[in-house]
């Protein structure tokens, strides 16, 4: 047990590794990348642009470059922008993951409770109108973009419809702290989640259903019929137990990459101060240190995620647990 965890542990630390070092050699060793120019400013002379270099470390080999960089990410905690002279780059991160993450824990809840009870619903009552006409909704939220759906959301909330009994509730663009004002925070975020939601709701809600009728013709299913059970007990336990896995697995990585920065647009859109905004002004700006922050969040997050999925796969998955041992 012990040499499995040590095992993954270290299978996580190499992953990690090998982005930072793809994404460092993207933006800083390709031609063109030295970000010198745009220190120094435009129309430099040589002596400034040989100042800044050697000040910056750019004048130095790659492998000593990526060093200083990865111990003032992770050790010192002191990167510092290359637009925005002296601002540190982690603490900017660290005050924009909380608004992403509310952001995100609230979408969660919407389309999981909403996929849970579509696809539900869609499979008890399976090739029927009911069932047909939640699928197309499933189809239709999925197919639209966010960012259309959220200036959408915008245009009738902010703009037409603000003044009336019905939008009159929505405050305006932006985001409300926590510890300032629980009852704003929680109206701040409605409208983006709901918007943030809207396409996994419907994906989530497809999955769910294809894998309950599968999970319909398993042996197990047709047992628990047999000894007494329920319609209900079948298809929201049994049937739920045996389609946990695919929907767990999908659930946890999109929950890990909207958490790295998977909602840019949703944030862009509704003026929320989250990890997407500012890897989207650090892509816009080239703020190279920004970028690799940003970025690295992303990639710690995901692979965390990815083997958290794993041990609750072992959990909910007998026959995985019987092969480990049996290794």
């Amino acid at each position: 047990m012990i040499a499995a965890l040590l095992s993954r542990i270290g299978q996580m630390a190499l992953v990690i590794f090998g982005i930072s070092v793809l994404v460092f050699c993207i933006f800083f060793a390709t031609p063109g990348a030295d970000p010198t120019a745009r220190i120094a400013g435009r129309g430099a002379s040589p002596q400034v642009m040989e100042r800044v270099r050697a000040e910056y470390g750019f004048d130095r080999p790659l492998p000593v470059q990526y060093v200083r960089m990865m111990e003032k990410l992770f050790v010192s905690r002191d990167l510092t922008s290359f637009v925005n002279h002296g601002q540190k780059v982690v603490p900017e991160v660290a005050s924009a993951a909380p608004v992403t993450l509310s952001l995100v824990v609230w979408a969660a809840f919407f389309w999981v409770a909403g996929s849970l009870g579509i696809g539900i619903v869609s499979a008890v009552m399976r090739d029927s109108w009911v069932d047909r006409f939640l699928m197309v909704l499933g189809l239709i939220g999925l197919s639209m973009p966010v960012f259309w759906l959220g200036e959408v959301v915008n245009l009738f909330t902010q703009s037409r419809w603000h003044d009336t009994w019905m939008f009159r509730w929505v405050p305006p663009l932006g985001y409300v702290p926590l510890t300032e004002n629980p009852l704003g925070w929680a109206r701040s975020l409605l409208l983006p989640s709901l918007t943030l939601a809207v396409s996994f709701m419907g994906l989530y809600a497809r999955i769910l259903r294809s894998e309950l009728l599968s999970a319909m013709g398993e042996d197990s299913i047709r047992t628990a019929r047999a000894k007494g059970a329920g319609p209900a007990r079948v298809w929201l336990w049994h049937g739920l137990r045996l389609s946990w896995l695919s929907y767990v697995s999908l659930f946890g990585l999109d929950f890990a990459q909207l958490l790295g920065g998977g909602a840019l647009l949703t944030e862009v859109v509704f003026a929320l101060p989250g990890v997407g905004r500012l890897t989207y002004q650090a892509l816009a700006t080239l703020d190279l240190p920004l970028i690799m922050a940003t970025v690295m969040y992303a990639a710690i997050f995901v692979v965390i995620a990815n083997a958290l999925v794993d041990g609750i796969y072992t959990l909910l998955d007998p026959r995985i647990r019987e092969g480990q041992h049996g290794r």
